[in-house]
């Protein structure tokens, strides 16, 4: 199917690995015009920057002026802004349930999770609106919907981006641009398998070993495939729902969880 994305600009947030990365590369196939912002320029964006129009920006999102800058980057270089995917974000694991997550890791974890969406989407709607027409696809995740003690102040950030996802919506889907998120379970990045990753915290605080735990990883979250979700398959559901393909779809939430939630 092809998604008619060979003229649209596009603006991807955390891209410079796990589903970010595979959300610009897949974007960038497609023959969209992609800008790449991350914290740092990894070696990865240097390399499609190379062989597609793939624009790497160097910014702070959570810094109060990183997404207005990056916004202003985009549109100042390709003129237009067509689609906007709020993924960075942060995510840590607290062994110790509720009571052992203070103030300073709900700030972090709000100001990486909610707030960057808020000003990222405030800097981009002003541009989509005067053009008519815009999609924007926030990264939410299970844990919306699916809470734990050790992920507490995670889970809230992220049932907020879904509640401001159908607020967006609601607001300007009639000035033109659709706003939905992807709500994906875990997923085999190297934030989840890798060194000092989710794999590792679970581990350390179950007594076994990383290795152990991404081999039952499935298992443990009641995944109906049986294995985690792979990063590509995340963008593929992004690139779809941000197509002129999903015109009629806005204001709603998609899990990609591998069957982990079992209610709607």
């Amino acid at each position: 199917m092809d998604l008619h994305l060979q003229t649209k600009v596009a603006i991807v947030t955390g891209a410079g690995r796990g589903i970010g990365l595979a959300i610009t590369t897949a974007l960038a196939q497609e023959g969209a015009r992609v800008v790449a912002a991350n914290l740092t320029l990894s070696e990865d964006l240097t390399t499609l920057a190379e062989r597609f129009t793939v624009l790497p920006v160097v910014a702070d999102m959570a810094a109060s002026d990183g997404p207005q800058r990056v916004v202003d980057r985009a549109v100042s270089q390709f003129g237009r802004l067509d689609i906007l995917v709020n993924n960075v974000g942060t995510f840590k694991f607290h062994p110790g349930g509720f009571l052992s997550i203070d103030d300073a890791d709900w700030q972090r974890t709000l100001a990486l999770n909610l707030l960057t969406t808020v000003r990222t989407t405030r800097a981009a709607l002003p541009v989509m609106v005067a053009q008519g027409a815009g999609a924007i696809v926030n990264v939410s995740s299970v844990n919306a919907r699916q809470p734990g003690a050790e992920v507490a102040d995670y889970s809230a950030a992220k049932a907020a981006i879904t509640n401001l996802t159908r607020m967006l919506a609601e607001e300007f889907t009639a000035k033109g641009v659709r706003v939905n998120a992807v709500a994906p379970g875990p997923v085999a990045t190297e934030a989840w398998v890798g060194p000092g990753g989710v794999a590792d915290a679970i581990a350390q605080a179950s007594g076994t070993t990383r290795g152990e735990v991404v081999a039952h990883a499935a298992e443990m979250n009641g995944m109906t495939i049986g294995r985690m979700v792979g990063p590509e398959e995340v963008a593929t559901l992004v690139l779809f729902l941000a197509s002129d393909r999903a015109a009629a779809i806005t204001g709603t939430e998609y899990l990609i969880d591998g069957g982990m939630v079992k209610t709607t």
